[in-house]
């Protein structure tokens, strides 16, 4: 009896200790909840009784050249669910059929789009008037679901320059991991392509913030008094170098052929004056979420309309970049501006092969200037043989290509210009012969240029020698006030002389107006063009038409390049496109002199 009173005993303290302990955690958890922890759930508790929700800033418009809007902004309505206030049961299914939308795919955006519980996670973007309405007749229906006005991007289709202003969507996950998160959030609008991505931040302003009192039903109280709304900043207005009268002329000059790209660029300032490719996209499709078979029929479209040419495009560029073995030879002292080569008969041999010229007549005895007028491809064989694979190619270097252009849009392409170590890694050591130095020097074989790098060259000439970053931005207006205008900056200068250049130019006069020029049916009396054509090899199907066209030669300010896909020789396509564009400009701005100057002399 003794042993098991004993044992009573300590099973009595045992269970006063077990007491005791609870009370002491009982007593910390109360301490720290009350002193410690007090602030942060006042916060919850408060967060479950208001709604903070974002004040979207207007996205800056963009103008043209002359304050014509280009890309503007139209008012939609997002849908978005609060996860905290969704009733279970039936609401997600009621939103779904007002939606025409799947319980899984809203329930997936949900959690995509979800900063926290008490926020609102974008669903739908740029839904109906009409089924707002509804959501605010039938709210019952609808807990946890809310909307807001927002604003989506109108891009003008007739323009075709969608190669420059790109478009906005949702942010991922993946860009959204490298960005800063107080600008950025899951559901946030972001450029994806072109001038809106290029200048986001600016464009986008700054969000706000806004607090909205609501029951425990969800239902809207009205706005929350104890918080002070965060205005939001709009975004930032940009005004474009683009001239909207010359980029419709680009736009109609392709819309007849299957691909190509056009673009033009003043070589005072290098100020892209317009830009297009073609086949294009409409960019207003990405204002919402594009369904996923629209995206496939447009990325698996064998046009390639995606395919920013101007910029990202790779084609061997033909003739048109004769003027630099031509001037390279002069440079280096193998010719000078009256050295005639060995005449061309229609081709020349050389080792085993016999290289054709374009013209199988032949161009007989020709000097330097006279080989561009008539493209002679045998006098730029020779001097691809004089130069040699690496002196050629560094004076391809000196001349832009292998470098992006630098343009302030995202992406560009470098292009290819091979030499000797290239064709090392390509063919090996010794497995390869000079022979490859006569395609180059005509614009074939390896040497892949964009119409952008090809463009810019050419300012270059029209520009005695200097280079210009081309620009598509040509002001910023913030909405505090501040204007930052846009300087043009020197890129780089032609590696050629003030001799040199001279020799070149009178070549680019002569394709005109050379009475054995190959452009020489854009011979006008209205202003002076220089230019010069190329037949550019495609192994994948007809030749590729290039002409690039100067104006007016004695003092220039407008360079236009064009190359059209599978079309055949540069002098039958290319050509009569450049020159119905420039003549359009000069036509135009003739008209504009003439009203200017009759208002001036109007008595008032």
């Amino acid at each position: 009896m003794e042993r098991f009173k004993l044992s009573l005993e300590g099973r009595e303290r045992v269970g006063y200790a077990v007491i005791l302990i609870v009370l002491v955690v009982l007593a910390s958890g109360l301490v720290k909840l009350q002193l410690f922890e007090h602030r942060g759930l006042a916060i919850q508790s408060e967060n479950n009784q208001i709604r903070v929700v974002p004040i979207i800033p207007r996205r800056g418009l963009v103008f043209d050249r002359s304050g014509n809007v280009i890309i503007d902004n139209r008012p939609s309505y997002t849908v978005s669910v609060v996860p905290a206030e969704e009733a279970t049961g039936r609401t997600l299914a009621n939103l779904g059929e007002l939606l025409g939308m799947d319980t899984t795919l809203i329930r997936s955006r949900i959690n995509r789009n979800m900063i926290s519980r008490y926020q609102p996670a974008s669903v739908k973007r740029d839904m109906s008037f009409e089924k707002v309405a509804i959501l605010e007749e039938q709210s019952k229906r609808f807990p946890g679901v809310t909307y807001q006005m927002e604003q989506v991007r109108q891009y003008p289709g007739e323009l075709g320059l969608e190669v420059v202003t790109g478009y906005v969507g949702e942010v991922s996950e993946e860009e959204l991991s490298g960005l800063s998160r107080p600008a950025y959030r899951l559901g946030s609008i972001i450029g994806k392509k072109g001038l809106e991505k290029q200048y986001d931040r600016p464009l986008r302003g700054r969000e706000g913030t806004a607090y909205i009192e609501v029951s425990a039903a969800g239902q809207i109280l009205g706005e929350y008094k104890e918080r002070q709304p965060v205005p939001a900043t709009p975004g930032a207005n940009v005004t474009l170098t683009i001239d909207s009268d010359l980029q419709r002329s680009c736009a109609a000059a392709l819309d007849t052929f299957c691909c190509g790209a056009m673009v033009a660029v003043d070589p005072r300032n290098g100020e892209l004056l317009a830009m297009t490719s073609y086949p294009t996209y409409d960019a207003n499709i990405f204002s919402s979420v594009i369904p996923e078979s629209l995206w496939q029929e447009i990325s698996s479209d064998s046009t390639h309309p995606l395919l920013n040419r101007p910029l990202m495009g790779l084609y061997p560029p033909g003739s048109t970049v004769k003027f630099i073995a031509v001037g390279a030879a002069l440079e280096s002292g193998l010719i000078t501006e009256s050295t005639a080569l060995k005449p061309c008969l229609g081709g020349m041999q050389f080792g085993d092969r016999f290289f054709r010229c374009w013209n199988p007549g032949g161009h007989g005895s020709v000097g330097p200037a006279k080989a561009l007028e008539v493209s002679c491809d045998v006098y730029l064989y020779q001097l691809g043989l004089k130069l040699g694979v690496d002196r050629l190619s560094e004076f391809y270097d000196g001349c832009g290509f292998s470098h992006a252009p630098g343009i302030d849009l995202p992406i560009e392409e470098r292009g290819l210009n091979p030499n000797s170590e290239y064709y090392d890694r390509r063919y090996g050591v010794r497995g390869w012969t000079s022979a490859l130095v006569l395609n180059n020097a005509i614009g074939q074989g390896e040497l892949l240029v964009t119409p952008l790098q090809l463009t810019t060259f050419f300012c270059g000439l029209a520009n005695d020698g200097i280079v210009y970053l081309p620009h598509v931005v040509k002001r910023i207006a913030y909405a505090d006030g501040r204007t930052v205008s846009v300087s043009p900056t020197v890129s780089r200068r032609l590696p050629f002389s003030e001799a040199t250049l001279r020799v070149l130019k009178e070549g680019l006069r002569r394709v005109v107006e050379g009475e054995q020029g190959t452009a020489r049916s854009l011979r006008n009396d209205l202003y002076s063009i220089g230019g010069k054509t190329g037949t550019a090899q495609n192994p994948h199907g007809e030749d590729h038409s290039w002409f690039i066209g100067v104006a007016p030669l004695e003092s220039p300010e407008i360079v236009v390049c064009a190359i059209v896909e599978n079309a055949g020789h540069g002098s039958d396509v290319a050509a009569p496109l450049v020159g119905q564009v420039i003549r359009g400009y000069f036509e135009r701005k003739l008209l504009d002199e003439t009203i200017t100057v009759a208002e001036d002399n109007t008595e008032p």
